[in-house]
This record gives structure tokens, C-alpha cells and sequence, in this order.
């Protein structure tokens, strides 16, 4: 795995474009707490609690200064970055070779002295029923901006993850940092939205419960303030991944960037649907 410099290349499909007008889903403050099961609820109980909004939003076009984007000021970075696993929808791969390899990643591109991958997730636009890699069941992508965790669910999760060596981690700063990368192709059909992480406010950040059968967790909804920034990177390549902030013990950097898919309305006909993987990991610092 080799990280180089991204190229500004006039190619790319919509390289030329300053931005794009899409529909992005907002979560609505409501004065009650939003929350969501990740499987069954209790007999008689809604699946979930929320109000949410569509808003048209402009998203910016960052390809022309991807490579000056940065975790610790946008909560966003950006590299070039081959994978060396052969088949990202292959488990005993992605688990082998793939989580090596992000944690090796993170840590060039942040200075953590140690990462720990602990998850990864496949998405897949659309499940095409003559395709038996449908039985590995990709999940669709997320099209509610969100954040993966909050000032309470970020610790809380170190310490799931790390038991015993948690409380000594922690005294020292931490991040949750998410990889994402497209597979096979570039990620022309619902690519991602990223939010710079300086243009949200405190009120903008709506703490919602994730429920799952044996734990509890806890994501940021966004609320829409058009003061907000939000940035895309057009036809992201396999070669390519993405870095999103998810949670920063250390307040005096870039903490949170939010982040979806989302359905961006020059996508031409026909383009296939994009299938991505995300690793989740956490970033240590001496």
C-alpha cells in the first residue's frame, strides 16, 4: 500500500463542475430525543422516533483541492491509496489483508502511535438478484446526514472496543475514523456528502439513540443551517479512500463530520450502482 498525492485530473467526468444542487435529509428538532433500533423493538414499539426533512443543499465539488483537505481542520482527508486486497466483497480477505492495511493508513495519514480497526461495512446501491454476491446482503447507502458518534457515544465505544485498556487509551487523546473507498469502480451514482466540520454548530448536532440488541449507542442527526458547507469529491476511485472524523477526544481540532449519500442528479443513465466498503477504526495518540 503506497499513499500519493491526489491528481487534479481534467478528465474526470464532472471535474469541470463547481458544485451540485441534491436533496439531502435533515432530522428536525422536535423537543423529544430521536432514537432508532438496529433490529426488532419491543413488542409495541415503534421502530423509531424522529422527524426528518429533505432540503435542496449546494454541495460543493472538492476534487480541485481534495489533497489540502484535512482531518484536523475539515474533519475530512482525502488520498490516493491502492488497496492490495483482491476482492473487498471476500471476508476472510477484507479481514486479513484489508483491516492491516487501513490501520497502517490511518496512522500515516494521522500520526496515531497505534489503530485499531474494529468494524467494516459493504454497501451496495442496488441488489442486482443475478449477482450471488447479493447473499453477502450489502447494506444500502446512508441517506440521512449523520455522524457515527457524539461527545457520549465516542468514549463509550473505546471502551466496548478496548475493555481493560480503555481507561489508560483515553487518558491520552483519541478519534474514531471512518475509511471509505468504492469497490470495482468509481463511485459515480450516489457518492458521498461530507460536511467541513467548521461550518456546524453545537444546535446543529441532534443526539439520537441507536439501539441494538445488546448495546446502546448514540449518533448525531443534523439539523439544516444554511450556513453549512458541504463538499463531494466526484468519481471517487477503487485507488482512492476517504477519511471522515466520527469523534475527537481533543475539542481544539475538528471533531465531527457529518456525512451521506446522497443522489446526485448529474449521474448519467445507466451508471452502474455504486458498491462501497467503510472501515471503522480508532486512532491513538502518544
Amino acid at each position: 500500500m503506497s499513499i500519493n498525492a491526489l491528481a487534479n485530473s481534467p478528465s474526470r467526468t464532472a471535474a469541470g463542475s463547481k458544485s451540485v444542487t441534491a436533496v439531502l435529509q435533515f432530522t428536525e428538532h422536535t423537543g423529544e430525543k430521536p432514537y432508532a433500533y438496529a433490529g426488532p423493538p419491543p413488542e409495541g414499539v415503534p421502530e423509531r422516533r424522529g422527524e426528518y426533512r429533505d432540503h435542496d443543499v449546494r454541495i460543493e465539488n472538492a476534487r480541485p483541492f481534495a489533497d489540502r483537505l484535512s482531518l484536523e481542520v475539515e474533519g475530512i482527508a482525502v488520498v490516493r491509496s491502492p488497496s492490495g486486497v483482491g476482492d473487498l466483497f471476500d471476508e476472510a480477505q477484507t479481514l486479513a489483508l484489508g483491516h492491516p492495511e487501513t490501520a497502517a493508513l490511518v496512522m500515516q495519514v494521522t500520526g496515531a502511535a497505534r489503530v485499531v480497526v474494529f468494524d467494516h461495512t459493504r454497501r451496495r446501491a442496488s441488489q442486482d438478484a443475478s449477482d450471488d454476491r447479493t447473499l453477502d446482503l450489502p447494506r444500502p447507502p446512508a441517506s440521512r446526514v449523520h455522524v457515527d458518534q457524539t461527545l457520549w457515544s465516542g468514549p463509550k465505544r473505546v471502551r466496548e472496543i478496548m475493555g481493560g485498556q480503555a481507561d489508560a487509551l483515553l487518558a491520552g487523546r483519541a478519534a474514531i475514523i471512518n475509511v471509505w473507498r468504492p469497490i470495482g469502480y468509481p463511485a459515480r451514482d450516489w457518492p458521498l456528502v461530507l460536511g467541513d466540520a467548521r461550518s456546524f454548530a453545537p444546535e446543529d448536532l441532534i443526539a439520537t439513540d441507536l439501539i441494538f440488541p445488546h448495546r446502546r449507542g448514540e449518533t448525531y442527526g443534523i439539523a439544516y443551517n444554511p450556513a453549512q458547507r458541504w463538499l463531494y469529491v466526484p468519481d471517487l476511485t477503487p485507488e482512492e479512500a476517504i477519511l471522515i472524523k466520527c469523534w475527537d477526544s481533543d475539542g481544539s481540532v475538528a471533531q465531527f463530520a457529518p456525512h451521506s449519500g446522497f443522489a446526485d442528479p448529474t449521474t448519467p443513465p445507466g451508471t452502474p450502482p455504486r458498491q462501497s466498503i467503510e472501515f471503522r477504526t480508532i486512532a491513538f495518540f502518544d
